[in-house]
């Protein structure tokens, strides 16, 4: 039909070789410290007697989500142990908090700044449904291209796939703030900063925490995808089940996936919760 054809994979091939050979020392840097995070984080948690950690864990969601939920926490992390998928369970929560750490960390300041510029929204807005919209496994090609094979360029895929709920609805929140508590702030002489840290954060926190929810959920969906590079965790259960045809090893390990996504998303939306009441 037309007499050419856009280049596109070749501009995008070319952009990767180019940014893998001009900043590799960078990744390679940066791959150290995620390794460095991770599996201190894994290793810290296996240290701990599995009951321990698990008490623990049901302790904080009493405290955060009530008894019921405690209760589901304390039976679902027994059977996960009982069935020997302990350890993988600790490298995918690892996993997952590690790219909810960057996630924060790049996510809410793009967030408060996108409500803050109006010009920055609209440049940003079409770069997150881009990412949003992008097939999940498109992002390991260049995350195992900069990172290689293993548990980091799991984390990087996770945390690029997961990062754009936090910032909309950090944005979201911020810009829902009643109008009336930004000109009472001004009245009284806050600063700028005083206005997002006293103000607007804690009223938009609600949403804010949704945000950080979705993420964590976003997170989880790429736990199997993730094996598939050499991430580890449950998702490698998930995998084997599947190249095997082993139903059962696949819905133990599917079993695990839920119980860590239900008791993640209640101890997210009670603290939110917990938070803005308190």
């Amino acid at each position: 039909m037309f007499p050419f054809r856009i280049p596109i994979k070749d501009w995008v091939s070319a952009a990767v070789d180019y940014l893998v050979s001009e900043f590799g020392p960078v990744f390679d840097g940066f791959s150290a410290f995620i390794y460095f995070l991770v599996n201190n984080l894994k290793d810290g948690m296996l240290l701990m007697h599995p009951i321990i950690l698990i008490v623990l864990i049901a302790a904080l969601t009493w405290k955060l989500a009530g008894w019921q939920m405690s209760i589901f926490a304390l039976v679902g992390l027994l059977i996960t142990e009982n069935i020997g998928l302990w350890e993988p369970f600790v490298e995918t929560l690892a996993l997952v908090l590690t790219a909810e750490i960057l996630v924060m960390v790049v996510g809410l300041p793009l967030g408060i700044y996108a409500a803050r510029s109006d010009r920055f929204n609209s440049i940003i807005r079409p770069v997150l449904d881009f990412m949003q919209t992008m097939p999940a496994f498109v992002y390991l090609i260049p995350a195992v291209m900069f990172f290689g094979l293993g548990l980091v360029p799991g984390v990087v895929a996770t945390f690029v796939f997961a990062l754009p709920p936090l910032i909309r609805l950090t944005n979201l929140g911020i810009r829902q703030v009643p109008h009336e508590l930004i000109e009472a702030a001004d009245a009284f002489g806050a600063t700028p900063m005083q206005k997002l840290l006293k103000v607007q954060v804690p009223v938009a926190k609600p949403t804010i925490m949704a945000g950080v929810n979705q993420s964590i959920m976003l997170g989880l969906s790429m736990v199997v995808i993730a094996a598939m590079i050499g991430a580890g965790g449950v998702g490698t259960n998930v995998l084997r089940g599947i190249q095997r045809l082993q139903v059962g090893e696949g819905f133990e390990a599917g079993l695990v996936v839920v119980i860590l996504a239900i008791i993640l998303d209640r101890l997210t939306a009670s603290f939110g919760k917990t938070k803005q009441t308190g």
